[in-house]
């Protein structure tokens, strides 16, 4: 009889405990698992790819994209800007970028107008052709965010 009596109150209770351990349980999910590659581009932010020892991303075509790599700018040592005329932005700029001994560690073709690498402190040439015309610039690379370049190309460049 005593359990028939509490048997309402004992499902109400479980009911709210099974619903706080599933709000609990998404609000961890959420929080602590890292970001599958599936759902980065949700994020409007183009795939990392990886050269050698070198992790890099391209792009900034699209107003998602290009406000999604804006604002992760400063978690790359590294980033990179290619204009235009009127500074108008560029893509398929040829890039390579070398130590400061001349060994080359990075040589890629950009899919927008932003490259941001991530790359071990120090001295690097930073070497960027588009359409027959080449700007060369020397970076010095200290840690996130702390090294940027801006490599600009006249009107003739088409």
């Amino acid at each position: 009889m005593e359990m028939q009596r509490n048997a309402p109150r004992i499902a109400s209770a479980m009911l709210v405990a099974a619903f706080a351990l599933a709000q609990a349980g998404s609000a961890v999910a959420q929080t602590a698992a890292p970001q599958a590659a599936s759902e980065i581009h949700t994020t409007g932010m183009p795939a990392t790819q990886q050269q050698g020892d070198i992790s890099f991303v391209t792009g900034g075509v699209g107003h998602d994209e290009w406000t999604a790599m804006r604002q992760a700018r400063r978690q790359w040592p590294l980033s990179l800007q290619f204009t235009g005329p009127d500074a108008g932005y560029l893509a398929d700029v040829q890039v390579q970028i070398a130590k400061a001994g001349g060994t080359t560690v990075l040589d890629t073709t950009s899919k927008g107008p932003y490259l941001f690498v991530r790359l071990p402190q120090g001295r690097y040439t930073v070497t960027a052709t588009y359409s027959g015309v080449t700007r060369k610039e020397t970076v010095h690379v200290r840690g996130n965010g702390s090294a940027r370049a801006t490599l600009s190309f006249p009107a003739g460049a088409h």
